[in-house]
């Protein structure tokens, strides 16, 4: 499964946003969504979900990073369900979290979905395809 692509919706006053048909049927009836990097929230499927938990929880939980990464992950993580109009109602400390407003931009990341605020996401967006081409050339020894 590869999620790809970008879609743009917004938050109703309830905060329950469109997930895009695209996505719906490879995040399958239930899936999660927490904290992402980079002031995204990242959804992961069910079973993404459980094989990154099951990855961090084989670090040594003397790690100090570990230990906060994996709090912060978890802490911040909730399943979600679809309704029978294709959206998901984010809690509010999540819309808080990701400093959402009103319009949200959805993005296929390859493994998983970011939901972002469209500002923030065209801004980094901007930045990234400014540095496309040297960011590809810098990460070359892991491709091949």
């Amino acid at each position: 499964m590869m999620f790809m692509g970008q879609f743009r919706h917004n938050l109703d006053s309830k905060n329950r946003l469109i997930i895009p048909v695209k996505f719906r049927e490879p995040l399958g009836a239930n899936f999660v969504v927490t904290k992402g990097l980079d002031g995204c929230l990242s959804v992961y499927t069910a079973e993404k979900w459980e094989s990154m938990i099951s990855r961090l929880a084989q670090i040594p939980a003397t790690k100090k990073e570990a230990r906060m990464y994996l709090r912060t992950l978890t802490g911040n993580a909730m399943e979600c369900d679809l309704d029978n109009q294709g959206r998901i109602q984010l809690p509010q400390f999540l819309v808080s979290l990701a400093h959402f407003t009103k319009s949200c931009v959805i993005v296929g990341v390859a493994d998983h979905v970011e939901i972002w605020p469209e500002e923030q996401w065209d801004t980094y967006d901007d930045l990234a395809s400014e540095s496309f081409e040297s960011i590809a050339e810098s990460l070359t020894e892991y491709l091949q």
